[in-house]
């Protein structure tokens, strides 16, 4: 979900992996506004330090807009395998762009944050050091480019496979999702969560740099401005709450974080990753990454049970991308460009499908993220997959800066900017 404006136009975006092979656009629409989708390519790539072979699969989809039936596919994705020339470090992500400038913000930052990224000789001893400042990098340099951002941008979702650690670091709505095994059956774990302003502490620090958080009928005045009660995501999706400035009727951006969107930078929208660490072990069959065009009507544990369900990830997409695209036109008279990756893993010398046991017709949400006595600015993940997420204390840092603390071990992450207390409001 992009700005108020909506996803505009340009060329189809040219996504990468490490071959810079490009991949075309997976789908067609006929007289009748029926989609087709094509197959997509299956890949692998080896991680020998834990013995581990990745299988792969990626489809990127444009968006069907009866308005502007010609407008482009905004997403854009890249995968790198053997960063540094480390057979053991791999990059998966999904870049969705919005606004007029938007496919072109989202293959900037592809490009310019893998770039980055790949020449930190930080990566290996703080690779959330490093993401940091490749994010943060790279926003600056899309605002100094040719590019007009002020109105456009892109959000990122990004995966480093790190041995047998995956390292997330996410801005935006976009949303990475691991697969974990319980017993018979399969349970979704978020790696990343939406930023929006539905979350009460991004709502709260991105009002504390004067945005107006107003849902569209809100600031039109069909509704009451002074509630500012909005439920969650899946009753109040269609008229969500926004960012606007003070005294006009823009940005009106969905999302709290992104990559460009100087204007909106002006009113808390940061660049700033939220980073979290998921240590792989023999109950994690697959992780997803993928663009809001996918979660926007299907939850994180829908989508897993329907990946469980095929033993090649490529079924899996078209499946995916197909029931995402026919919620859409149930919902709305459109749908987004709708981006995936799936990524099996397996041991490299027993490669077989694993048997799983779908609980159909859940939505298990994860267990909640839970304080740890005696280190209040760290949280832990219960369970064993030890997903991990903390918060820099960085109480006397404005919330509308971008910096960020830089002097933690690896295994702490760095959220989001704190939010002070001020004396007046």
């Amino acid at each position: 979900m992009g700005c108020v404006q909506g996803k505009c136009c340009g060329e189809y975006p040219k996504s990468s992996d490490d071959d810079n092979r490009e991949f075309q656009e997976l789908g067609t629409y006929s007289s009748h506004g029926r989609h087709i989708l094509a197959n997509s390519s299956l890949e692998f790539v080896l991680v020998p330090s834990h013995n581990l072979r990745l299988e792969y699969s990626v489809l990127t989809q444009r968006g069907y807009y009866p308005e502007t039936p010609d407008k482009e596919n905004q997403d854009s994705f890249c995968i790198k395998k053997q960063f540094q020339g480390n057979p053991n470090i791999h990059f998966f992500g999904v870049f969705d762009g919005h606004g007029q400038f938007g496919t072109q913000c989202s293959n900037f930052v592809k490009d310019r944050l893998v770039e980055i990224l790949s020449n930190d000789l930080t990566l290996l001893g703080n690779p959330v050091k490093a993401y940091n400042s490749a994010f943060l990098a790279t926003n600056e340099e899309l605002h100094n480019s040719e590019i007009d951002d002020t109105m456009s941008g892109t959000t990122a979702i990004t995966v480093l496979v790190m041995g047998d650690t995956l390292y997330v670091a996410n801005v935006g709505d976009s949303r990475a999702v691991i697969a974990v095994k319980d017993g018979n059956q399969i349970v979704a774990e978020d790696l990343s969560h939406d930023q929006t302003p539905f979350r009460k502490d991004e709502c709260e620090r991105v009002k504390l740099c004067g945005a107006r958080v107003l849902s569209v009928d809100q600031v039109e005045g069909l509704k009451d401005p002074g509630i500012q009660t909005w439920g969650d995501e899946e009753t109040e999706g269609g008229d969500p709450p926004r960012l606007w400035v003070q005294n006009g009727m823009y940005p009106g951006t969905a999302f709290t974080r992104s990559v460009g969107d100087s204007t909106a930078e002006k009113i808390g929208v940061v660049a700033v990753p939220e980073v979290s660490m998921v240590q792989l072990t023999p109950d994690h069959p697959f992780f997803i990454v993928a663009s809001d065009g996918v979660f926007e009507f299907l939850s994180s544990q829908t989508v897993v049970e329907m990946v469980a369900r095929y033993t090649d990830p490529r079924d899996a997409c078209s499946a995916i991308a197909a029931e995402s695209y026919k919620l859409w036109l149930e919902h709305e008279h459109r749908t987004d460009d709708i981006t995936i990756i799936i990524v099996h893993i397996k041991e490299l010398f027993n490669s077989g499908a694993h048997a799983i046991t779908v609980r159909s017709g859940t939505n298990i949400q994860p267990a909640a993220l839970k304080i740890q006595k005696g280190t209040p600015n760290t949280f832990v993940h219960p369970g064993p997959e030890c997903l991990r997420s903390a918060r820099t204390d960085s109480t006397n840092m404005h919330p509308c800066q971008q910096s960020v603390s830089t002097d933690q071990s690896p295994e702490m992450f760095v959220p989001s900017p704190a939010v002070p207390k001020p004396s007046v409001w």
